[in-house]
């Protein structure tokens, strides 16, 4: 997964024109963990986005989503984070996400279905 995140910062650089450094790196590899990617798929639920979603992490094609709809899946702590960590505005962020992220999500969930969070602990 790390060539697939350093060639996602690479094509986010080359959108935006900027040189990123580490922490775009470091929050995208925090995005596609497989507890984060529940967590969007479950935002996504709650802002009426599951479907958007779904289709990024099922085999078929990914929906194409807005700035402001990635906003709303990753909600506003989530980006204002990653606008800190990168010292990029706001909407650049959120443009670079809207552009990336299906694809990102959908190259994650290689199955069709969300990875597991690793092992359960049974009480």
């Amino acid at each position: 997964m790390s060539d697939f995140i350093q060639n996602l910062v690479g094509k986010v650089e080359g959108a935006l024109g900027v040189d990123l450094q580490g922490g775009v790196q470091e929050q995208l590899q925090k995005l596609l963990q497989p507890e984060m990617i529940q967590n969007i798929l479950t935002q996504a639920d709650q802002a009426g986005l599951g479907d958007k979603v779904r289709s990024w992490i099922g085999q078929g094609s990914n929906v194409p989503a807005t700035a402001d709809e990635i906003r709303n899946i990753l909600g506003s702590s989530t980006v204002h984070d990653l606008v800190e960590r990168t010292g990029l505005p706001v909407d650049a962020v959120l443009g670079a996400l809207a552009h990336f992220l299906p694809d990102a999500v959908d190259k994650n969930t290689p199955e069709g279905t969300l990875p597991s969070a690793g092992p359960t602990k049974e009480a």
